[in-house]
């Protein structure tokens, strides 16, 4: 049995980087596409049907284009940054399940069936698994800022992580309401626990401060400040060149894609997807594939919310990001987590809450 477990989990791994790593490559197809759309623009629609075959040749272009390494950078920081922020985004959708799982006996290969967990590792403390390996993923672009000897790119550096470690912080504590309202730090009990009603609606205030965090977190406009091409041309990538700029470019969707796991997760049900109520009776055991379709349907959803954003809000100024992030979010996530905790006891001590 341990063999074929190990095989299970091989193949999980192989099918969640093709799946991840296709996304990426097609985020940025819907990117391009969603902007110009926005812009009034016909976009990129040449290469392929609809310009289908778009992300093909941008991964092509990526392998040809000369490598390029500063002849003062700190040479084996700047090869090893932009694939350590790629590697982090990675390993952070692990844990994340899309579905509850099913029995299957590997097509008679054993005879006592398996259940298989859509999700690679089911940690009891997956909530700050996630948070732990993210961030992690601001050495990346530290590194990669000061590692290329700019004054640029250690000006990006320095702008992520001030920004990052500012906006952790807030994330972190708007998460820990929807924690004590279920108990649990397990994705999967979390989602479970939202089966009812979806978490956004009693954690609103959470929600709005862990959504701000997160446009922060995957440097996203309008808080894009790292990299702000119109003040320091392209951040703490702006010597990098080839596949490493596309590293640098991957480890960002990767990110989209993670956060967007988690607010799906926390917030917005799972693979419910009905606000208030669960399945219409439908036993999701039997049909365990539909969980899997909603909770994608509810992340490519927030991805384009993601690329919709970046084109309607303009940058922020740098004093505002901090002043933000500080003074208005931290503030916002401390009185959340008080408001919740005061409903838990009074909940409690009239009987309403188990």
């Amino acid at each position: 049995m341990i063999w074929a477990e190990v095989g299970i989990t091989i193949i999980k791994i192989a099918l969640l980087l093709f799946v991840v790593l296709t996304l990426v490559a097609y985020l940025t197809l819907a990117e391009r596409r969603v902007s110009a759309f926005i812009q009034d623009r016909i976009g990129p629609n040449r290469v392929g049907p609809f310009g289908f075959l778009q992300p093909l040749a941008d991964g092509v272009k990526f392998i040809f284009k000369e490598d390029i390494i500063p002849r003062d950078a700190n040479k084996y920081i700047y090869i090893a940054a932009p694939a350590f922020s790629l590697v982090t985004a990675l390993i952070a959708l692990a844990v994340v399940p899309i579905g509850r799982g099913f029995e299957t006996t590997l097509f008679g290969l054993v005879q006592d069936p398996i259940f298989v967990k859509l999700q690679i590792a089911d940690l009891n403390v997956g909530v700050l698994y996630i948070l732990a390996i993210g961030s992690l993923g601001v050495y990346g672009v530290v590194l990669g800022g000061w590692a290329s000897n700019s004054k640029y790119s250690f000006l990006g550096g320095l702008r992520a992580a001030a920004q990052m470690v500012s906006y952790e912080l807030a994330m972190g504590i708007s998460i820990l309401g929807v924690i004590a309202w279920t108990g649990s730090l397990r994705l999967e009990d979390i989602i479970e626990a939202q089966q009812n009603y979806w978490f956004v609606f009693p954690q609103i205030l959470g929600f709005i401060v862990f959504l701000a965090a997160v446009f922060a977190e995957t440097n996203r406009l309008p808080f894009d400040m790292p990299e702000a091409e119109t003040e320091i041309v392209a951040g703490y990538h702006t010597e990098y060149s080839s596949m490493k700029f596309a590293m640098f470019f991957m480890a960002e969707y990767t990110h989209m894609i993670v956060m967007s796991c988690l607010i799906v997760a926390l917030f917005f049900g799972g693979w419910y997807p009905l606000p208030f109520g669960g399945w219409f009776g439908i036993d999701i055991d039997t049909y365990w594939y539909l969980p899997p379709i909603v909770f994608v349907g509810k992340v490519l959803a927030f991805l384009f919310f993601f690329i919709w954003v970046r084109f309607t809000l303009p940058r922020f100024r740098y004093d505002q990001v901090m002043n933000l992030g500080w003074k208005v979010l931290f503030p916002i996530a401390i009185l959340n987590l008080i408001v919740i905790s005061i409903a838990i006891l009074v909940m409690q001590h009239y009987g309403y809450w188990s």
